[in-house]
């Protein structure tokens, strides 16, 4: 299996917008990828800039189809100007 970590630093004002958006992403995502397994969002009840995305794919094949899906591609032409920072990381599941 196939982990990736997103970490969003959201511009305040965005806020509430990336949520809702972020949201329909990860059903988009889980809807309409075989190999998308989990899609969760996640704030930090501390910070009103911090989002965690935790999403597991079957593969690294598969996260790479994610990138190029249509509903991808839109929720980053979308949100784009609505976060200061994107980490990004890969991991392989263990157990």
């Amino acid at each position: 299996m196939h982990v990736v970590l997103v970490e969003f630093t959201v511009k305040p004002e965005f806020f509430d917008q990336f949520l809702a958006r972020v949201g329909q992403q990860a059903t988009d995502s889980l809807e309409k990828e075989v190999d998308c397994y989990r899609f969760d969002v996640c704030v930090d009840p501390d910070s009103s800039e911090s989002v965690l995305l935790y999403e597991i794919y079957s593969d690294q094949a598969a996260f790479g189809a994610h990138l190029k899906t249509d509903h991808f591609k839109q929720f980053d032409q979308e949100t784009k100007e609505w976060f200061q920072d994107k980490k990004v990381k890969q991991l392989r599941l263990v157990k």
